[in-house]
């Protein structure tokens, strides 16, 4: 499959599955409440965990989240693109589903080039939380995946084996400092040398 039928899939509210850096994800419109909500179903996601999101660039970025603390900005210059999510206030208008109980929203850039052609090309950000139902592990080959999924799925981008065994790392910064909400691929020590110990709240 190519990326262009990819593209025709999303644009009509259909859910797909595409690389990242660390694992397979299922990827949808995550600013059309539908698909976002079909994602949820496919895997079986409790509603109180809301889904995060890859951006292609900057740009993109600014449309879903209304402000950038200066220590987000720092981490990712550091570490964008790439496996560290950043929780931030969402901006108005970003569905319900993808926001936390605080309003924020989970977003990265992806440094693997599949994902980030898949959200230039598409123009809008796309939902990547791991392709696998809740409680499974996640998929690292394309293969697994489609064991996952193929009777639910039509379009399966192969990026071959992928290396993470814990998905992205998933930091929410609150006011000047942050908080680990998952452990992944970006460790404690790596955050702690870039913006300091005392800014990551335990």
């Amino acid at each position: 499959m190519n990326l262009r039928q990819a593209i025709a899939s999303l644009n009509r509210g259909d859910v797909i599955v595409f690389p990242t850096e660390t694992v397979y994800g299922l990827g949808a419109d995550a600013l059309n409440p539908a698909a976002v909500e079909t994602v949820f179903q496919l895997k079986g996601r409790n509603p109180d965990s809301p889904i995060p999101i890859i951006v292609a660039d900057q740009a993109m970025l600014q449309g879903v989240v209304e402000k950038i603390p200066p220590i987000a900005r720092t981490l990712m210059e550091q570490f964008w693109p790439g496996p560290l999510t950043l929780v931030l206030p969402a901006a108005p208008g970003t569905p319900k589903q993808l926001l936390n109980r605080t309003g924020g929203v989970g977003v990265r850039i992806s440094s693997h080039l599949i994902a980030t052609e898949l959200a230039q090309a598409f123009g809008r950000p796309l939902t990547a939380t791991s392709a696998n139902p809740s409680g499974q592990q996640a998929a690292s080959t394309i293969e697994q995946a489609q064991n996952y999924f193929a009777s639910d799925i039509e379009i399966f981008l192969d990026g071959g084996k992928l290396p993470s065994k814990t998905g992205s790392s998933v930091v929410e910064v609150i006011d000047d400092r942050i908080k680990i909400i998952r452990a992944g691929e970006i460790s404690l020590g790596q955050l702690a040398a870039s913006i300091g110990r005392k800014n990551i709240l335990t």
